[in-house]
């Protein structure tokens, strides 16, 4: 299995502020603008979902829990997607994981720790 890579994770006071990151594995570099990026997350004892997904065009959506505090971006020319986490709430303490989906086929990271002391 191929994985993609984040970084960025850590602990952080509620009210602060993350930017994760994520980069390609090296079979999918030269198409990587072809791909479908998404962050999801995994809360603990709780089962992964979407945070936000960026599409070939540039178009975003986001989870109704997140769209007023997290920004999801991606750099083609450097392989990479980004999640700008701003004004982090306990809630949002999860596994974070990367994910690229061509044609129904995707590849996932193993994920990074965000974690917001209550």
């Amino acid at each position: 299995q191929v994985y993609l890579v984040e970084s960025g994770g850590g602990v952080v006071q509620a009210g602060g502020s993350l930017r994760l990151s994520c980069v390609a594995p090296r079979s999918i570099l030269s198409s990587f603008s072809n791909y479908e990026m998404a962050w999801y997350r995994q809360p603990p004892g709780n089962q992964r979902e979407l945070v936000a997904r960026i599409d070939t065009y540039g178009g975003t959506t986001y989870a109704d829990s997140v769209n007023d505090r997290f920004t999801i971006s991606r750099d083609n020319g450097k392989k990479r997607i980004y999640l700008q986490m701003n004004r982090l709430k306990p809630e949002d303490t999860a596994v974070y994981y990367c994910s690229a989906d061509f044609q129904g086929s995707t590849s996932w990271g193993r994920g990074t720790q965000v974690t917001i002391p209550s």
